[in-house]
């Protein structure tokens, strides 16, 4: 295996993990406070134990997070030294400010986990709202970084090669980063709202635990109202990053649509498989002229196909292709099934807090359980392998950023063995979670 190969390998690999436990400790914080809030305000017991639960397993995943997460910032020393070269003045910034949030959300949990019976609910409540935003801040100034890498501003180069007129704030808050920051961060609401929805689903198809059926509806209403909310706003996000490619990385959006032709009337591919030998994508259904319309506005307007760049700068077209497809096939699953539950939910207003949704509806909320964790990790994939071969989009390919040190998979086998022993750590946790959702102890 090849250096460069290698060292994508274990990016992948670690980025993979890694999102799974930031996801989570982003997104339960605020469900915790929801759940919360009720207990505040009506003394709702049962929201009370859903809290103490959701507190427990937010710090869980707070310390795995914090692992997997300074293991990745190795990573960067290790395997890409000459992208710390050149992005370092810029990328510093996001990172030194991450750091700040993550020792605020360290104090603030700290806080909140100790502080039950010790504090008032209102101060320990909003001690919850310091972890739930620190959480949210240290995703969104990492996402700074990756935005950035998408679209690098902040500087110049000289006819030398050199890098002059170096602006970090511009860098910082460079024009990709509120879009990716919204839609990344709503994708890990709809990712953990309906994974813990799926869990009070099947609680409530068992009805094993009678007694404890009013502590599932529960978390399955917060569960809902943080992921599905999200969930119908996602679609929306998502098109306007898709417009984005198609202005800024137009290459990229090829690739998504497995479009290697330019032409107009462009149709909307529903899968398919991208031939790359043969410049075609085979076996999609085809909507004649829908792409064109989606970006342009006109049924004949013109898209730029692959055939428009140099084949050394195309993306691997087929995992681009497959990852865009999956993440817009789950994403479009949960707003049905999201939009389905807020209208029985709408329609059932006057039951209350006791009103059950029917078995077919906690059938699909059961198998859509894993679907926003797909579509996060698919979406991942997209916004990477579509930005490909370069590293720093136009200017720093991924093979020129590379270690040229050779003995790469050693590296990646020790930080592969160190991620599967703490994903198995957080399917423990989450197993115990599960038990404890459906036992409410």
């Amino acid at each position: 295996m090849s250096p460069l190969a290698a060292a994508r390998t274990q990016m992948a690999v670690s980025l993979g993990f890694h999102m799974i436990f930031a996801a989570v400790g982003m997104a339960l914080p605020l469900m915790m406070l929801v759940a919360e809030r009720r207990w505040i305000r009506y003394q709702d017991r049962d929201a009370l134990a859903l809290a103490r639960v959701w507190s427990r397993l937010t710090a869980v995943l707070f310390a795995i997070g914090a692992v997997s997460g300074t293991a990745l910032s190795f990573e960067l020393g290790l395997l890409w030294p000459r992208f710390m070269a050149f992005a370092g003045p810029f990328i510093g910034t996001a990172f030194a400010l991450e750091g700040y949030a993550f020792f605020v959300e360290a104090i603030f949990l700290g806080l909140y986990l100790y502080g039950w019976d010790r504090l008032t609910p209102r101060a320990h409540w909003l001690c919850g709202w310091a972890v739930a935003v620190s959480g949210a801040l240290s995703g969104i100034l990492v996402l700074s970084t990756n935005a950035w890498m998408q679209e690098p501003v902040g500087f110049r180069v000289a006819p030398d090669g050199s890098l002059v007129d170096l602006d970090v704030w511009r860098a910082l808050f460079n024009p990709a980063w509120p879009l990716m920051a919204a839609h990344s961060t709503l994708s890990t609401y709809e990712a953990v709202g309906f994974a813990a929805a799926g869990v009070y689903a099947w609680a409530l198809l068992r009805g094993r635990r009678p007694q404890q059926a009013a502590r599932h509806r529960a978390g399955l209403r917060i569960a809902l109202l943080i992921g599905g909310a999200a969930a119908i706003a996602q679609p929306f996000l998502g098109d306007l990053l898709g417009r984005r490619a198609y202005e800024r990385q137009p290459a990229k959006l090829a690739a998504m649509e497995g479009q290697f032709l330019t032409e107009r009337g462009a149709p909307l591919r529903l899968g398919g498989w991208p031939d790359e030998e043969s410049r075609e994508t085979r076996y999609g259904v085809e909507i004649p002229g829908l792409l064109s319309l989606m970006l342009e506005g006109r049924l004949d307007a013109e898209v730029a196909g692959l055939d428009r760049f140099p084949r050394e700068d195309w993306p691997n077209v087929p995992v681009t292709h497959l990852a865009f497809q999956a993440m817009v096939g789950a994403g479009t699953i949960l707003f049905i099934v999201a939009t389905w539950h807020a209208l029985w939910r709408w329609r059932r207003r006057g039951e209350g807090a006791d009103a059950v949704p029917p078995r077919l509806l906690l059938k699909a909320l059961v198998v859509s359980a894993p679907l926003g964790f797909l579509a996060l990790e698919a979406g991942w994939v997209v916004t990477e392998v579509g930005r490909q071969p370069w590293v720093v989009y136009g200017h720093l390919r991924t093979a020129d950023a590379v270690t040229p040190v050779g003995s790469v998979w050693g590296s990646l086998l020790i930080f592969s063995l160190v991620y599967a022993l703490l994903l198995a750590i957080l399917a423990a946790f989450l197993w115990r979670f599960s038990r404890e959702g459906n036992a409410a102890t």
